[in-house]
């Protein structure tokens, strides 16, 4: 077997990162907590997934540049609220810059004293396991603590537009001729 080496990778142009990436179809997760101050503050991901099932852990990635993850970060726990159709208002209130971005957004809290924004999906508390430097992000995985179905489609986003998943009929199944 004959392997090349390359002397250093080829430079990848972020334009079309950013392009070929937009084509793959993300759910829209609300990462939610407290401030130190107590206040209720959240950010939006869309690389929110699942990681491990036993022990059930979660991993998604936060810019660097984010003001509001080094809030979140200090108390150690969040709440990632899987937003529904529904909720497009929650996402775009959760994904503008500065202070009270809460405003308006109806929540309950759950046995972390996280918010949990009503009429999601679904809600997965979490406590931070760990967090690495990821290139321009922070890679986080949080350890599940408590997690309950709501109700509603997630919203999804795809090539700088949101949706929702539509499900194509499921043909009949066929039998395998036998030899």
């Amino acid at each position: 077997m004959n392997v090349t080496t390359l002397a250093s990778p080829p430079a990848v142009n972020p334009g079309a990162y950013r392009q070929v990436f937009g084509l793959l179809p993300t759910g829209v997760v609300a990462i939610t907590g407290r401030t130190n101050d107590g206040k209720p503050t959240g950010l939006v991901v869309g690389t929110f997934q699942s990681l491990s099932l036993e022990p059930a852990l979660v991993t998604f990635c936060v810019d660097k540049s984010s003001s509001t993850w080094p809030a979140l970060r200090s108390l150690g726990r969040f709440t990632a609220n899987i937003l529904s159709t529904e909720q497009l208002t929650v996402c775009r209130a959760l994904s503008r810059k500065g202070e009270d971005k809460f405003q308006g957004i109806d929540y309950e809290e759950s046995t972390l004293g996280t918010p949990r924004i009503l009429d999601s999906t679904a809600w997965i508390d979490c406590e931070v396991l760990s967090e690495v430097v990821a290139g321009d992000h922070y890679m986080i995985v949080g350890a599940v603590t408590a997690m309950d179905a709501g109700t509603g489609d997630a919203l999804v986003f795809r090539g700088g537009k949101f949706g929702e998943y539509t499900q194509w009929p499921t043909p009949a199944p066929t039998e395998t001729p036998k030899p």
